[in-house]
């Protein structure tokens, strides 16, 4: 199950991760492309294991096919300054969605964007820390920074969170207040910790014995990163979106998305190194519109993580971890 620690390398490189620019860091990532996909075939972009359902499972409100959820992490000034257009954009299409901040990154606290999102039906989130790679480097600093990110959460209003480049321990997310995680996918093999939750729906993760907590909510996301797809990757269309969300509506399954609003071009100028055209965004939303039309929950992450808990209830959980199926290979 997904939540082991970050190996030796992968540290390393985010202590000389700073010094790197970002186009190198996308140019050496595609290096390892091949190999990637090539030793992940039979596990990406979808996992078959992963459409197991969850015990005592009785679909979704509504009685809807399948969940929708779009999260966004907003990284930098630049991914700031395009939250509304993105929001807006979701709002012309009838959707609604979840917007993570970074507490102490590279902007300040964005409060009145943050009321506008709250005013017009979104959800904000805590994205990390400092969004440094560093947020787990050890158990004590952990929980230091637990404190300060706490606060942030009562402060925002929050009860959702996702950690920086999606590395996690589960067990030490427990110090959070928070009533849903998203820092884990059903399979991803690009990202720093790849071991899956080989699931596409949500999970309880219980606290560990001691833990006075009652537990969070677990919501792996299961559609591609914006930015593995069309950064990454160099994908010109949407296409593995719509194959892999097709795949999650006929098994009844959660497609929850992470698109980073630093990484579109609102503009129309075209794609570049480091940004793709909005159009595929259009053209992903108008797609799931017409050929999934009133068969899919469109809830904010926060709505679908207090609904699975009223049906879920942690005393009735029988799997704190997700199911326990085998990994695929890992990259080393």
């Amino acid at each position: 199950m997904a939540g082991g620690s970050h190996g030796l390398l992968a540290r390393a490189y985010f202590r000389v991760r700073p010094f790197i620019p970002q186009t190198i860091r996308w140019s050496l990532r595609r290096i390892r492309i091949p190999g990637i996909i090539r030793r992940h075939s039979t596990v990406w972009p979808i996992d078959n294991t992963a459409s197991e359902k969850p015990p005592g499972w009785v679909g979704w409100p509504h009685r809807k096919q399948f969940a929708l959820v779009f999260t966004h992490d907003v990284e930098s000034k630049t991914g700031l300054s395009k939250v509304r257009d993105l929001a807006k954009l979701e709002i012309a299409h009838e959707f609604r969605s979840s917007f993570n901040f970074i507490p102490e990154g590279p902007y300040q606290d964005p409060a009145r964007l943050r009321q506008w999102l709250d005013e017009n039906g979104f959800e904000v989130g805590v994205h990390d820390l400092n969004h440094d790679g560093h947020l787990y480097e050890s158990r004590e600093s952990f929980s230091r920074k637990a404190t300060t990110i706490n606060r942030y959460l009562g402060n925002w209003g929050a009860v959702g969170f996702r950690s920086g480049f999606m590395l996690r321990q589960l067990d030490w997310l427990h110090d959070l207040n928070v009533l849903y995680d998203t820092s884990t996918f059903d399979t991803d093999p690009f990202e720093p910790q790849p071991e899956g939750s080989h699931t596409i729906f949500p999970f309880y993760v219980k606290p560990p014995a001691g833990h006075k907590g009652p537990g969070y909510i677990e919501l792996s996301y299961t559609l591609p990163q914006d930015s593995t797809l069309f950064i990454l990757l160099q994908e010109k269309t949407p296409a593995i979106w719509k194959r892999k969300l097709d795949w999650i509506a006929q098994h009844g399954g959660l497609a929850l998305v992470n698109i980073h609003p630093d990484y579109i071009d609102f503009s129309g100028t075209g794609n570049s190194a480091d940004c793709y055209p909005a159009s595929l965004l259009r053209e992903f939303m108008e797609y799931i519109r017409s050929r999934h039309h009133g068969t899919y929950w469109n809830p904010r992450a926060r709505d679908l993580a207090a609904w699975f808990r009223t049906q879920f209830p942690p005393d009735h959980s029988e799997d704190s971890r997700g199911p326990d199926r085998p990994h695929p290979p890992q990259d080393p």
